[in-house]
């Protein structure tokens, strides 16, 4: 358990804030491209407590920049264009776009380049991006992410699908080296070795289901400072997700697909993904006010949590009904929550790096080094147990080279 003190030192975000001003040291992801339309967009974004307006400046470029917010303007309220208006002398932050999201720098000085990332390096055509509401703080929303056991228990399907029926949806797949679809290892193995390592980027997270007959199923994921995570959806696609703080109280997921492979069927995922979310607000149509559709009659014999087959869903209620802000002064964590523990103490470092001045202490902020950050792995492989590094690392390679784009660590 934490204090309370410290419980809202890492978790509030609005400006002049701690963990507020570790997010404005990186590119934050701000909307996606499919929510700007015309020459001149105006439209608003609320993002790390500010209420902000996505509009083209004098030079072309898109930027953001404060607006005046109504006083009865909830945090994901979309205003008419005719409401929107911007006091004179507002800040202005920088936006580009990538592969389906713009990105915004809220923190003062030159921002920090890009990684390497297969999201960002990627071609057009191999990326898809979505995001979705939570009314959630961003940390607890973050916190799922990265725990390798609860996917065990909380997506747990008590039948096993068809694995080439589930494009563009996660746990549908078979793990590399194996016919045993996900599903059944994460139902059968729920009580991993959790393995976690410090990279240039973030966490390295691995988690270790040890089988019968010799064999281990290894999972690699990542947290990538300061809010994101980079897990494997399929053994052709990965995930990576940014936790997006709209205030204290409320947090967007953003996420971009990226396949190795083939290119992405982006108008079936999107199709997919609308029929769980509502516009212009991206918020779920599975919710707190209806009980996020649980029905106990799934529950008996499809699903765990008895909330349908999206486990955006199952997720969503996992975070939320911890409150707006998780009370973690009443936690108690243990082995399970390995990477939760480690990312907190590379939050409080950073936290400490930028009061005492030493932000390039922050993962990701050496300009020479950030571009070189390749990867990261992020992938689901069965391996002989003494053996399981190896082959997690070649199951990545094989991708990696059969991609058309340049996919090389």
């Amino acid at each position: 358990m934490i204090s309370q003190k410290l419980n809202d030192q890492i978790t509030r975000i609005g400006p002049n804030t701690a963990a507020g001003a570790v997010h404005r040291k990186y590119w934050q992801p701000a909307a996606l491209t499919d929510e700007v339309t015309g020459d001149d967009p105006m439209l608003p974004v609320n993002l790390l407590g500010e209420r902000l307006v996505l509009l083209r400046a004098p030079t072309g470029e898109l930027v953001l920049t404060a607006r005046v917010a109504d006083p009865d303007e909830a945090p994901t309220h979309h205003p008419d264009r005719d409401d929107i208006r911007v006091p004179e002398g507002a800040p202005v932050y920088p936006v580009v776009e990538k592969n389906g999201i713009y990105f915004a720098y809220l923190g003062a000085g030159d921002p920090p380049a890009f990684p390497n990332f297969d999201c960002f390096r990627a071609p057009e055509s191999h990326v898809f991006a979505f995001k979705g509401l939570w009314e959630c703080n961003w940390l607890q929303a973050l916190e799922i992410g990265i725990d390798p056991s609860h996917a065990s228990f909380l997506h747990r399907f008590l039948q096993d699908e068809d694995p080439s029926e589930g494009y563009g949806k996660q746990f549908r797949d078979k793990a590399a080296n194996t016919d045993m679809p996900i599903t059944q290892v994460l139902r059968e193995y729920p009580r991993p070795d959790i393995e976690v390592d410090e990279t240039p980027f973030g966490l390295k997270i691995t988690s270790l289901r040890h089988m019968k007959n010799g064999l281990t199923h290894v999972r690699v994921t990542n947290q990538v400072f300061p809010s994101a995570i980079s897990i494997p959806m399929s053994r052709e696609m990965i995930i990576t997700q940014w936790h997006v703080p709209v205030d204290d109280e409320n947090c967007y997921w953003y996420t971009m697909f990226t396949s190795f492979q083939n290119p992405v069927n982006k108008e079936l995922m999107r199709e997919q993904r609308l029929k769980e979310h509502r516009l212009p607000d991206y918020a779920p149509l599975k919710n707190q006010a209806n009980n996020y559709h649980y029905d106990p009659e799934e529950q008996k014999s499809l699903t765990y949590t008895g909330m349908g087959m999206d486990i955006n869903v199952h997720d969503q209620w996992a975070v939320e009904s911890m409150g707006a802000i998780q009370d973690r002064t009443r936690e108690h964590l243990g082995r399970g929550d390995a990477a939760i523990i480690r990312y907190r103490l590379m939050l409080r470092k950073a936290i400490k790096a930028i009061e005492t001045g030493h932000e390039e202490r922050l993962p990701m902020q050496d300009r020479q080094d950030t571009p070189q950050i390749v990867g990261p792995l992020s992938n689901d492989s069965i391996a002989e147990s003494d053996d399981w590094l190896a082959a997690s690392v070649a199951a990545d390679m094989e991708r990696r080279r059969a991609a058309p784009w340049d996919a090389t660590v």
